[in-house]
């Protein structure tokens, strides 16, 4: 196809001086949620998704949706049935006590594994992940021969919440030590040397300059803590004693809703747990996120 001057038309506009210019075609604009960046693709990122959904997000689903077989009324009493909400005060309140333990002797842990030197320090600092890989039933067991009925020390902390707290605090320490450690190993020490040399006590360099860099750390970890803790049964089933009202955590009443065949039950208060886990875990992290914003923003 030829124009009127004998030009081929090839979608290129004549200048005055003979030249041709490329037509500018319009560019094509992609959503931001659409664009896929990085090293493994397409491909990568849907087996992620694949084997995530697999995973985590079909039996999730799966569970919701049993826990509404008797409709929305009936999850709500399940839920707000007495004992289940009792289960729940135990569970929580013992949960956030633990969180606030290991907040603080987590750091304190970590702080002494990374600033301190002592003999039998590696021996200390590979026990720190032995509640991960110890059966939790283990650490019951463990726990229920030295606080139980005939306790070597004769320290008693079974059928009761300081057990409890005991038992949750076992099985949750890493979290914190293993989230502040590597955190508290790239802080700059010539800015506390600084601090300290222009006449600022211990505790002021570390509550103005070491802190606000652990604290993102140390939310996040004291978050995966509770999260864990409001999960437990392993390590409380035995040395907890699994009283209503005392020291029954909800986990425990979740295993007897199934055994007195409620299943229905079972699962309502089990989704009503896992809502309680992914909303502090949200607002933990969104925490810590605006603290390490402002950190940065401080630099």
């Amino acid at each position: 196809m030829t124009d009127s001057s004998g030009h081929a038309g090839t979608g290129a506009t004549p200048d005055p001086g003979g030249a041709t210019k490329p037509e500018k075609r319009p560019a094509v604009r992609r959503l931001p949620w659409l664009r896929v960046t990085g090293s493994v693709g397409p491909v990568g990122i849907g087996v992620a998704v694949l084997w995530l959904s697999v995973i985590v997000l079909l039996p999730l689903a799966a569970l919701t949706v049993s826990s509404f077989e008797d409709g929305w009324g009936g999850f709500w009493d399940a839920v707000t049935a007495p004992a289940a909400l009792d289960s729940l005060k135990v569970t929580i309140g013992v949960s956030v006590i633990v969180a606030v333990i290991n907040v603080l002797m987590g750091t304190l842990i970590a702080w002494v594994l990374v600033r301190d030197e002592f003999p039998g320090k590696g021996i200390v600092n590979a026990l720190i992940d032995l509640p991960f890989a110890l059966p939790t039933i283990v650490a019951s067991i463990v726990l229920l021969s030295l606080y139980g009925p005939n306790s070597p020390i004769d320290i008693h902390l079974n059928a009761s919440q300081p057990g409890l707290v005991v038992a949750l605090a076992f099985v949750t320490l890493p979290f914190v030590v293993r989230s502040v450690q590597p955190v508290l190993i790239e802080v700059d020490k010539e800015v506390e040397q600084a601090a300290l040399s222009l006449g600022a006590s211990n505790w002021i360099t570390f509550r103005r300059i070491v802190l606000p860099t652990l604290a993102p750390a140390i939310i996040s970890g004291g978050g995966l803590a509770f999260a864990r803790a409001i999960g437990e049964y392993g390590s409380v089933v035995l040395i907890g004693g699994n009283i209503p009202r005392e020291t029954q955590m909800t986990s425990q009443y979740i295993q007897q809703q199934i055994e007195v065949d409620r299943p229905i039950n079972a699962a309502a208060v089990s989704v009503a747990l896992l809502v309680i886990s992914f909303v502090s875990l949200l607002v933990l992290r969104l925490l810590a996120e605006r603290s390490a914003r402002k950190e940065e923003a401080a630099r």
